[in-house]
């Protein structure tokens, strides 16, 4: 086993905690690394997959945290960039994996996460969709006006029913609710008692 070539590979994954997401500059709020995306992708695929029952769920996880390992190399280009570049995603991972032991399972993941056509690699697509509506649901609810066209647009590429019905569920709840709830009584134990007016 190369060694060597491992250690590099893994330096490089590194980039992507410090690969911005490029979409947010014309949203006008939010920053989100590729990295942090990567993650929680990876568990909605986790999630989506759990929902379906039927599904290879570490295939699903798998794709999900590779999907992006390109933009090591070449950024992340949102749909206007993508207007007059284009990157050769292909040749990236390529070069990327050439010598790891583990390289082809990387590349085949990729492909079958680009073609779209497996069940498996649907979910895993509706997950990146998904967490971008959970990043564009937060910033409308912090009080981003644009946020929910962006969703609106999003939300036609979801291609599971898994998918969609997550997504329903996303956009009826607030998303702080899960740090308020059943707080009510643990704040008032540890509130501090006002002091009583001098006489």
């Amino acid at each position: 086993m190369e060694l060597k070539a491992i250690a590099d590979f893994l330096f490089e994954v590194g980039m992507l905690k410090r690969t911005p997401r490029s979409g947010f500059q014309f949203l006008g709020t939010g920053k989100e690394t590729v990295a942090e995306h990567s993650l929680r992708c990876a568990v909605i695929g986790y999630t989506l997959s759990n929902m379906s029952g039927i599904s290879d769920t570490s295939k699903i996880v798998l794709m999900c945290l590779f999907h992006d390992l390109v933009e090591a190399r070449t950024g992340d280009l949102n749909y206007v960039n993508k207007r007059y570049v284009t990157a050769d995603e292909e040749a990236a991972v390529k070069d990327m994996t050439a010598n790891l032991p583990f390289g082809d399972e990387i590349r085949r993941l990729t492909e079958e996460f680009n073609a779209k056509m497996t069940f498996e690699s649907q979910l895993a697509n509706d997950a990146d969709q998904i967490e971008m509506i959970l990043q564009l649901k937060e910033l409308g609810d912090l009080g981003n006006p644009y946020s929910r066209e962006w969703i609106l647009t999003v939300t036609k590429r979801l291609r599971t029913e898994e998918g969609k019905q997550l997504c329903r569920s996303i956009m009826n709840t607030d998303f702080s609710a899960w740090w308020f709830k059943d707080k009510e009584d643990e704040w008032r134990m540890h509130a501090v008692k006002p002091e009583l007016s001098e006489k």
